[in-house]
């Protein structure tokens, strides 16, 4: 019997990502897709690693879980994410008809709901799940920024 696994432990690995990212001096957002309560697509922040505006860790997950399944649409896929998405990447995931949206984080300045971004109106989404553990990754990484500027 295949034992379903929980919002926690799924943003778990998604932090294990954001972790990944700190370490690389990225911004420390990471992001893990799930269909069938399986892992098909890990990725964090990129972009100043691959210098490149774009390379945000939504993005990155959204082409690893479409190469794995072999098309476009990631119907039945949840998106965990420790940062709620920015307005580009609400426009990437609305076309990709994900299927659920799970984050961690408010952006309070740049999420896709105060910049007037949407996702697929059949995407459900969730906000709030480990939310302090994400927030004090970012904002101990920003200390640290401001610390070595």
């Amino acid at each position: 019997m295949l034992i379903p696994f929980d919002d926690n432990y799924f943003m778990k690995k998604a932090l294990q990502e954001a972790e990944t990212a700190f370490e690389k001096g990225e911004i420390p957002v990471g992001a893990v897709i799930v269909i069938d309560n399986k892992i098909i697509a890990r990725a964090h922040n990129l972009t100043q690693t691959l210098n490149d505006v774009t390379a945000h860790a939504e993005m990155q997950a959204i082409t690893a879980a479409a190469n794995f399944l072999g098309g476009k649409y990631l119907r039945g896929c949840t998106l965990y994410i420790t940062l709620e998405p920015c307005q580009m990447c609400a426009g990437a995931l609305y076309w990709s008809q994900i299927s659920n949206v799970v984050y961690a984080a408010k952006d309070e300045q740049r999420g896709y709901k105060k910049m007037g971004g949407k996702l697929h109106p059949k995407t459900i989404i969730k906000g709030g799940v480990m939310e302090e553990e994400a927030s004090m990754l970012l904002k101990k990484f920003f200390i640290q920024k401001r610390n070595l500027n």
